[in-house]
């Protein structure tokens, strides 16, 4: 039986390490995408263990790098894309301590990349048997559920690609690809904190289940990793 295959950014640490570690010890090809394979210790020890991993060197800002990718990838289908890439940017500034820099780098990252990766890989995606789509997004991109102002920058930009997944569901449909934006949770990882409420394996397991029930028919939902459907 061919194995399933799935494509994951920001796989050297936190929700891609442990993504790329469950997809692979369920069996799953895994092409795990690192900016830095050079400092991607724990990815390449996971690597070292199973076979069916393969790495390859992703700066999900870099035209250059995502088309090298698109060039090796070319002919292999994929039935599983998975932006996981992302960062948060600074914490805890003050609106009068925003620049425009520092915003759009950080807008760069999580929102106009993933569109960029999921564009080149589409015709990998259009040959896979399964044909889904996930990017990683997080419940403070929903306005709805946004009581405690403050965070700007990462708010805006989870927002943005929130926006970016749904139109994604819409265009996408024709070609039998499925969509899904996902809230991993607040997740005990770099970006999350020692502090927050769940750990890396809860998330990864919670959204896996999501992945698996996702279908045209509940393409381009917001859904927390518990599977309960979030306000945009």
């Amino acid at each position: 039986m061919t194995k399933k295959v799935v494509l994951i950014t920001g796989s050297s640490r936190g929700l891609g390490l442990e993504l790329t570690r469950q997809y692979a010890e369920a069996g799953w090809y895994v092409h795990a995408c690192a900016r830095r394979l050079s400092k991607a210790v724990k990815l390449k020890a996971l690597a070292q263990l199973h076979e069916n991993i393969s790495l390859h060197e992703l700066d999900i800002t870099s035209d250059r790098q995502i088309r090298a990718l698109a060039g090796c990838l070319q002919g292999q289908a994929i039935d599983l894309l998975i932006n996981n890439a992302g960062v948060y940017g600074p914490k805890g500034l003050a609106m009068d301590e925003i620049d425009r820099e520092t915003w759009l780098n950080v807008l760069n990252v999580n929102t106009v990349s993933p569109l960029l990766v999921s564009l080149a890989l589409l015709p990998n995606l259009r040959a896979g048997q399964l044909k889904k789509l996930v990017i990683i997004s997080s419940k403070m991109g929903s306005q709805a559920d946004n009581s405690s102002g403050g965070s700007y920058i990462y708010r805006s930009g989870k927002s943005a690609v929130n926006a970016v997944g749904k139109s994604l569901s819409v265009d996408l449909q024709p070609d039998g690809i499925a969509v899904a934006v996902l809230h991993p949770g607040w997740v005990q990882t770099d970006m999350g904190g020692p502090a927050a409420l769940i750990k890396a394996d809860k998330s990864v397991t919670g959204m896996c289940k999501v992945i698996d029930q996702l279908t045209l028919e509940n393409s381009g939902r917001f859904v927390a990793f518990d599977g309960v459907e979030l306000p945009w």
